[in-house]
């Protein structure tokens, strides 16, 4: 019952809302991608999974399916328009949170989040995913079914451009797939690690770092940064390795090999790719010699 009735208050809201659109709304946009860019301002426990499931439903739709995965303890809901007021007591149990969440239409002020918000990874690989695509931000509809127009003379046809195959939202993994893929390996923004400025702003500053001032954790290993649109996780070396002599430079790299080996298994099970940075050439081509496998770049940014 209290199920039902929050629903059928949801169905209310989403009939009042969309009575009187406002301009920006009418404007032709793909929801999908407008229903990721609305959660990606919100908290969530489950790193956005439950959202990237149902963002092509509506927005009230999506509401309701993932209310439970928000994290409620840093949201804070305020009623302003009173809407809210006129919902049945079955449905205010299920909290007034969830009916202020589910209006179609953003009003300012009606979802105060405390703190700062990172996004969730699953919506941020969805984001980045679709803008690497270059998807369109309209949705595509099939083209109606007409009977086809004569055939003007080939002097005055113009030729038709083939299809580009980029103009379709890129396929969002389904729920067994979701399942399938181990927990572990699902990456989760973590506080870089103390003691080392000049290092965490050398990962900070990694191009198309993902999770810039934050290091990741993947497979129980924390990387010290990720670029989602590769797939690639990074391990930063800033050591002046060039300014030791050459008998300490090997045996600093025989001593740092097991783990960057290590390090290497843990990201491959999880479907990353492995890249050691370092500052110099004379580190790089010393890593190289010990496992000629490791991807090394010179960092030119730090």
């Amino acid at each position: 019952m209290r199920l039902r009735a929050c629903a059928a208050l949801l169905l209310f809201l989403s009939a009042c809302a969309t009575s009187a659109p406002h301009p920006r709304e009418r404007a032709s946009r793909n929801p999908r991608i407008a229903n990721l860019q609305r959660a990606a301002e919100l908290p969530w426990t489950d790193g956005g999974r439950c959202v990237v499931r149902e963002a092509s439903q509506p927005w009230p739709v999506l509401a309701e399916r993932c209310f439970q995965a928000l994290d409620h303890d840093r949201v804070r809901f305020n009623d302003r328009t009173g809407r809210c007021a006129v919902a049945s007591t079955d449905a205010a149990v299920l909290g007034i949170g969830l009916c202020v969440l589910a209006a179609p239409e953003i009003v300012v002020g009606t979802v105060i989040v405390i703190g700062v918000v990172v996004v969730g990874v699953a919506i941020k690989e969805a984001m980045d995913a679709y803008e690497l695509r270059g998807s369109s931000s309209d949705e595509v509809e099939p083209a109606p079914q007409t009977k086809p127009a004569p055939q003007e003379p080939s002097a005055n046809r113009k030729p038709k451009p083939e299809p580009s195959g980029q103009d379709w939202f890129p396929p969002v993994p389904t729920e067994p797939v979701e399942r399938e893929r181990r927990p572990e390996c699902r990456p989760v923004p973590v506080p870089h690690r103390g003691g080392n400025g000049p290092h965490n702003d050398c990962a900070d500053l990694l191009p198309q770092n993902s999770f810039p001032g934050w290091d990741v954790l993947v497979n129980d290993k924390q990387f010290d940064a990720l670029v989602l649109v590769t797939r690639t996780l990074w391990d930063v070396k800033t050591d002046k390795f060039e300014k030791h002599n050459l008998h300490s430079q090997q045996f600093f790299a025989r001593v740092k090999l097991p783990e960057l080996q290590r390090e290497k298994r843990l990201a491959e099970a999880c479907g990353y790719k492995f890249v050691v940075g370092v500052r110099s050439a004379a580190h790089k081509a010393a890593i190289k010699r010990l496992d000629p496998n490791l991807d090394v770049v010179v960092m030119d940014w730090c």
